[in-house]
Order: C-alpha cells, then sequence, then structure tokens
C-alpha cells in the first residue's frame, strides 16, 4: 500500500499529477480542492510531498492501481471518510469535491443541502445520504484553514494533545488553541474523545 509519494513533479494536469520518483513516473489524481493549493507545495527544485489514497479500480477481467493524492493527512482522513457514504466510491469522491474541504464540512454540519447538490455527481438524494451519514463527524475538518497546511506532527495519545495537535496542524497559534480546547472542556466536562472536542471546537468557533 503506497501512503506517501515524494518525487519531482514532471506534468501537472487539471487533476493529475505525474510525479518521478528513481526514475518511474507515478500519475496521482488530485482532488479539485486539493490541487487549487498545489503549487504553493512544490519547491524549487519542482519536488512535492503527497500523502495518498491507494486503491485498486476493478474493470471486467482486471484490476488498476490507482493513487489519490493530498497535501496532509487531515485531507485524506476526510476523503476516506467522505467514500464510507452509500454510493460514493474513491472516483465519485475524486471528482465532488471540487471545493474547499472545509466549506465541504461545514455544509455537512449545517445540512446545507443547497450547497453539497452544487458538488459534481451529488444530487438531492445523496445530499441527504451524506448529511445522515456524516454529520456528526466533520467537526475537525470545519476548522481547516485551506490556504494554509503545514508540516504536521504525530498525535499523542492523551485525547487533549491530541486535539492540541491537530489544531496546530491546521495553523492555529498554540495559544488559540490551547483556549479553545480549554473552553471545550470547560463547557462539556464528559467528552470522552479528540473526536468530541474537535467538534466542539468548531460548533464554539461558529457562535463567535
Amino acid at each position: 500500500m503506497i501512503s506517501r509519494i515524494c518525487g519531482k513533479v514532471t506534468e501537472k494536469g487539471n487533476n493529475y499529477l505525474l510525479v518521478e520518483l528513481n526514475g518511474i513516473s507515478y500519475e496521482v489524481l488530485i482532488p479539485q480542492a486539493v490541487m487549487q493549493r498545489v503549487d504553493e507545495f512544490i519547491d524549487s527544485q519542482g519536488n512535492i510531498s503527497l500523502v495518498t489514497f491507494h486503491y485498486y479500480q476493478v474493470e471486467q477481467s482486471k484490476s488498476i492501481p490507482v493513487l489519490i493524492g493530498f497535501l496532509n493527512e487531515i485531507e485524506r482522513a476526510f476523503f476516506e471518510i467522505f467514500i464510507t457514504v452509500s454510493g460514493i466510491g474513491p472516483r465519485a469522491a475524486l471528482k465532488a469535491l471540487n471545493k474547499p474541504i472545509s466549506l465541504i464540512a461545514k455544509a455537512i454540519d449545517e445540512g446545507d443541502f443547497a450547497f453539497l447538490k452544487s458538488l459534481p455527481g451529488i444530487g438531492e438524494q445523496r445530499a441527504k445520504e451524506i448529511v445522515a451519514k456524516l454529520q456528526d463527524k466533520v467537526g475537525k475538518f470545519g476548522l481547516i484553514q485551506d490556504a494554509k497546511s503545514k508540516t504536521q506532527k504525530p498525535l499523542s495519545r492523551d485525547i487533549e494533545d491530541d486535539a492540541l495537535a491537530v489544531l496546530l496542524r491546521l495553523e492555529y497559534k498554540k495559544p488559540e488553541a490551547l483556549a479553545m480546547i480549554k473552553e471545550a472542556l470547560r463547557n462539556s466536562p464528559g467528552i470522552q474523545t479528540t473526536e468530541e472536542i474537535l467538534n466542539l471546537v468548531y460548533r464554539q468557533r461558529k457562535l463567535k
């Protein structure tokens, strides 16, 4: 399973990059939500590092390996949760994610069916299924600052440290992140998971 690829960009299309690594060029499909920011992450030598989702597309009697690229693990995590919705496979998700992930997450959280139906391939019924499946699971993705994405740090086991690491990863300043976490814990002392903290932080920011 290929989970990351680092190499030189030799070709850029509307929805893909060719990345050369050790003399081999890999085609990496890129959602439009990610492609809009790709140039920021190509260094002066033309190299890029992408987190990848690797799967096999089955067509008749053959199986074709496919790589889908993201700028960080948070984007890939959103993609992975998005394809858990019935009827949305990797190819459909690749096509649908043509707007900033934070806005898509916000639309899911708020049940904004009009926004969701504006995504390619998403009709009214599919929009309803997305909201029903994901509405309480996308808070942390609404915190993504889509214009920025930097190096990430591994999460610790403590849920407060985990939440802090995610917020720092999303380019929030440490004092601001700590304050948001403290407020979330003060308002809901029974929180048990990192996901709950991040969902509450997201909702707190919506009210301000």
